[in-house]
């Protein structure tokens, strides 16, 4: 079996974070980073090349294939800033702002589209919600 591509390294998350080149997507991401390490408790760690992830998981498929993967983490992506691992809670995200989402994913252009106080609690929802498949 092939490794997976995406996995936990010893980059820096600030020298990441400050290399991105779109100001407000970087001023977001600082708030995110420092809203994710609060809500878990846990460390960033840089995932591949460009995903600040928290906490980490272990997963089996059916095919038995085994990996370790990130409970939350969050990208700035070129055209967003791409939050990973948050459970699609349509009660909060009725009250969130503008988002899109993705299978896992939720995706805001800027955090002043969104509520933040909404944003946190969708981000301790999803910790609860990793901790209990745990």
């Amino acid at each position: 079996m092939a490794e997976p591509k995406t996995k936990v390294n010893d980059a820096s998350v600030e020298d990441f974070l400050n290399s991105v080149s779109h100001k407000k997507r970087r001023e977001d991401s600082f708030t995110v980073l420092e809203l994710m390490q609060r809500v878990t408790e846990e460390p960033p760690e840089m995932w591949g090349s460009s995903i600040v992830g928290f906490g980490r998981q272990n997963y089996k498929y059916a095919s038995g294939r085994e990996g370790e993967w990130l409970m939350l983490g969050f990208s700035p992506r070129k055209g967003s800033l791409s939050l990973y691992g948050i459970k699609h809670d349509e009660r909060l995200l009725n009250k969130l702002g503008k988002y899109k989402t993705g299978k896992s994913c939720l995706y805001v252009n800027k955090l002043e589209d969104v509520d933040m106080d909404v944003l946190e609690e969708l981000v301790r929802a999803s910790l609860g919600h990793m901790d209990a498949q745990t």
